[in-house]
């Protein structure tokens, strides 16, 4: 009898990992340049051809802002990894592991300093888990950033999708132009969205790349600064963004 229980409970068991691994997450850790151990979440419920989207987040935020996004682009059929940068704290009960560490650790935090990890998770991307397109996607101040990226090395991503970027580094050490530069370099498709009050802020930036595909979206009304417009906003501008969004990826599916 204790067998007969013990092996409903083991197949249970099974089951829910079955159930884990259909959804294709898992959480991983890499390290940076400098030796700070990243966090990052893994959402690869396809095949490695499939297209690969990386996922950085907002100020003061984690990985968990792409909690209810991600799961979203693996039904669309891309994979996904959220990454925990060094700038951030927390986002709706998830913490940024990476952030905990770097502060542990004595590392500066400033959204600079998050570039590299943003290089490395690219690099780490491609090289572990992306055998197709690659993209790109911030938020926020991470989204100027992965334009400066796709400006300054071409060949590393394939698109890129920016939530509310602009020009937040020049109290940083960073110029008043230190987003626009690189743009000016960008040859991959671009998607640019944000809160329709804060177009000031980016179309600089916009006008500047030179990119044959690129694009911008502006909801018509209101809107939520970052990525947070596609889960908190309300129901018709988060669908209107996120029809956006699809249009956007759509030819990165194609065979």
């Amino acid at each position: 009898m204790k067998y007969a229980v013990l092996l409903v409970i083991l197949a249970s068991a099974a089951g829910l990992a079955a159930a884990g691994q259909k959804e294709g997450l898992k959480t991983v850790s890499f390290r940076s340049g400098d030796g700070l151990e990243i966090t990052a979440d893994l959402y690869q419920p396809h095949p490695d051809i499939a297209p690969f989207i990386v996922l950085f987040h907002q100020a003061g935020s984690s990985r968990g802002e792409y909690g209810e996004i991600a799961p979203e682009l693996n039904a669309l059929g891309f994979n996904a990894m959220a990454v925990d940068l060094r700038s951030g704290e927390a986002f709706e009960g998830v913490e940024n592991e990476t952030a905990r560490r770097a502060r542990a650790e004595g590392k500066s935090t400033t959204y600079l300093d998050a570039l590299g990890d943003m290089e490395t998770s690219i690099a780490y991307a491609r090289k572990r888990y992306a055998k197709g397109k690659l993209l790109v996607w911030g938020s926020s101040y991470s989204a100027g950033l992965a334009l400066k990226i796709a400006g300054d090395d071409p060949g590393l991503v394939d698109g890129v999708l920016a939530f509310s970027p602009g020009e937040y580094f020049a109290d940083q050490g960073g110029s008043s132009t230190f987003v626009t530069a690189a743009a000016k370099s960008i040859t991959v498709p671009v998607f640019i969205t944000s809160a329709a009050d804060e177009k000031d802020r980016w179309f600089t930036i916009y006008r500047a790349i030179p990119s044959a595909r690129k694009e911008y979206f502006l909801p018509k009304t209101d809107g939520v600064h970052g990525s947070k417009t596609l889960t908190q906003a309300r129901p018709e501008v988060r669908e209107e963004t996120w029809q956006a969004v699809r249009k956007f990826l759509a030819p990165f599916l194609e065979k």
